[in-house]
């Protein structure tokens, strides 16, 4: 027990780590953790394509409707409302899905993300904008909201097919805690 205190070692880093810069090896440290690899199984994913289907299928819609004078109907008003708050929700939730967030962020329920609120929000906005096309009203922007509608109609079958994979990715296995429990 004599030789004890010469083997134990006070040094809480070694002098090769020390950076000259205060703060250099922290910051190392931080943007080391920050640098999340992609993860290109879900890229793969049928739930990824139809993700970015919808992005840009739903911003083909959007500068469909930007480019017509929407604010003359109150219903464009409610399908440009609908398609850039979707698209900009989609787009956040691909990016996070994309960068690992539901490793991160275990509180939230990923596999309900898609959940049919969306499909319900776009097929209320397809109807209003296809309810609304007149060809005798804007004759220079009439091919315009046809094909706003019909895209419309396309990304409200996404979201409706993304919803669907969402729900069977809910019901599958490790929807429920007692299913993934090991028995001892």
């Amino acid at each position: 027990m004599a030789d004890f205190p010469s083997k134990v070692t006070t040094e809480t880093s070694s002098p090769n780590s020390r950076s000259s810069q205060p703060g250099g090896s922290s910051l190392r440290a931080l943007a080391a953790g920050l640098a999340t690899p992609l993860h290109s199984s879900f890229i793969r994913s049928i739930r990824a394509v139809l993700m970015m289907a919808e992005i840009i299928l739903g911003l083909i819609q959007c500068s469909l409707i930007a480019s017509t004078p929407y604010t003359l109907l109150a219903a464009f008003g409610w399908v440009m409302f609908v398609a850039v708050t979707l698209w900009i929700l989609t787009t956040i939730l691909f990016l996070l899905i994309l960068f690992g967030a539901q490793q991160k962020l275990t509180f939230v329920p990923w596999p309900m993300t898609g959940c049919g609120a969306a499909t319900v929000l776009y097929l209320s906005a397809f109807l209003a904008n296809a309810a609304s096309v007149q060809p005798w009203r804007f004759t220079y922007f009439y091919n315009h909201m046809p094909a706003a509608a019909f895209f419309g109609a396309v990304v409200t079958i996404a979201y409706g097919a993304s919803a669907f994979f969402s729900y069977l990715d809910w019901k599958g296995d490790g929807g429920n805690a007692a299913n993934t429990t090991v028995p001892t």
